[in-house]
């Protein structure tokens, strides 16, 4: 398996099961847990991934993120609703749909 191919399976497992230690992900994809992290590091460049330390911790999803879905990050839904503010009528109805239509349910 390529680091290409076992990234893709990171992902792969990411979005199915949204959190995994790194540990678990080192045993599936039979390499070191370092070789993970590098994959991590990797995939965090394109992808929000979260990792953390402690019982809660490993790798995970940014909540809003769904692959094949498009949805607006957090910074980009404020954005949205700030320049709302300084509309009226139709153009805010509409702005405002696309919350609707873009947020994660």
């Amino acid at each position: 398996m390529t680091a290409t191919e076992r990234r893709q399976g990171i992902m792969n497992a990411l979005v199915l099961r949204r959190h995994e230690s790194v540990a678990c992900l080192a045993d599936e994809f039979g390499v070191s847990e370092r070789t993970i992290l590098r994959d991590i590091a990797e995939l965090s460049l394109r992808y929000p991934i979260e990792t953390g330390t402690g019982p809660y911790g490993g790798v995970r999803l940014a909540g809003w993120f769904r692959p094949g879905r498009k949805v607006l990050a957090p910074e980009q839904i404020e954005a949205v609703r700030e320049a709302a503010r300084f509309l009226e009528g139709e153009k805010k109805q509409v702005l405002l749909s696309i919350l609707t239509q873009f947020t994660a349910p």
